[in-house]
Parts: structure tokens; C-alpha cells; sequence
């Protein structure tokens, strides 16, 4: 369904507002089914890239500020989300051993466990997405690195 059906709107000023509507309503369309994905696993889409970026690190500490450089969601509190990952025993906090003032953050085996266990329902999310074509899919990643780019 296109997004003039979606949100039952005939008319868009210009095609550029248009876009940026349906950018902004297809990226909270994407949220709202990603939030439903994690609910069972008691964590939420901040959370989870949290364990996804330090996942990424294989073992190896990083601190809140590395963690929040990564974060797709700049505007999350990243050292609140640590503290209710520490809460649910999937990272661990550690003094750094060569700057006392720091603290480094570790995923524990819990954390790993736990986005093992999200995987299955994030393939079948990728394997959905898959039908469009790598061809598509290729095709809509340029655009949507153009359409930020042509913004700020």
C-alpha cells in the first residue's frame, strides 16, 4: 500500500514532502514491528544495539562513549542503557585497568545467549525484506544515503 493509502491523504504539497513522509512513517513503521520482535525477549531496540555493539567488539571492553559514537540512536542515553543491561546481568562494568577514571563495558555470556536466541525471529525479519531483491535492496540503500546526504 502506498503511503497516500496509508495515511488516507490524496495530496502531498511536493514530491520532496512526500518522501520525507513517507522516509519518516516507513521508519516508524520499522520500529513499532522491531519493538513487538524484542517485547518477549525483555529488552528494548536501544538495548539490543547496545549488546549488538559490544557483541561486535569480540571480547574486548569498550567504554559508554564508544558505545554511543556506534549507536544508531545518538539520542539514547547510552550509560542509562548500560545500567539496565548490568540490571539484567548482560554486561558487566569494569574499571579500566590503564585509565582508573573510566569504566569498560563487557557483554557477559547472558547477553550473547540472549541475542542468540533473537536471531531466529531477525532472519525471518531479513529473509521478508530479501523478497525485494539485491538488486532493489542495493538500489534503495543508494537512495537512501542520497536522500540523507541531499538534507544536511
Amino acid at each position: 500500500m502506498g503511503i497516500a493509502e496509508e495515511l488516507k491523504q490524496s495530496h502531498f504539497q511536493t514530491e520532496a514532502t512526500k518522501a520525507v513522509v513517507n522516509v519518516i512513517y516507513t521508519g516508524n513503521w520499522i520500529i513499532q514491528r522491531q519493538q513487538e520482535m524484542f517485547k518477549p525477549f525483555g529488552v528494548t531496540m536501544q538495548q539490543y544495539n547496545v549488546l549488538r555493539i559490544l557483541k561486535g567488539q569480540q571480547g574486548k571492553p569498550m567504554t559508554v562513549l564508544a558505545i554511543t559514537e556506534r549507536m544508531m540512536d545518538r539520542m539514547s542515553n547510552a550509560s542509562r542503557l548500560v545500567d539496565k543491561l548490568l540490571e539484567k546481568q548482560l554486561v558487566e562494568r569494569r574499571q579500566c585497568p590503564n585509565d582508573r577514571r573510566a569504566v569498560d563495558i563487557l557483554i557477559l555470556p547472558a547477553g550473547l545467549a540472549l541475542l542468540a536466541r533473537m536471531e531466529t525471529d531477525l532472519h525471518e525479519l531479513g529473509r521478508k525484506i530479501e523478497k525485494m531483491g539485491n538488486d532493489n535492496l542495493v538500489s534503495l540503500n543508494v537512495l537512501l544515503d542520497q536522500f540523507r546526504t541531499s538534507i544536511f
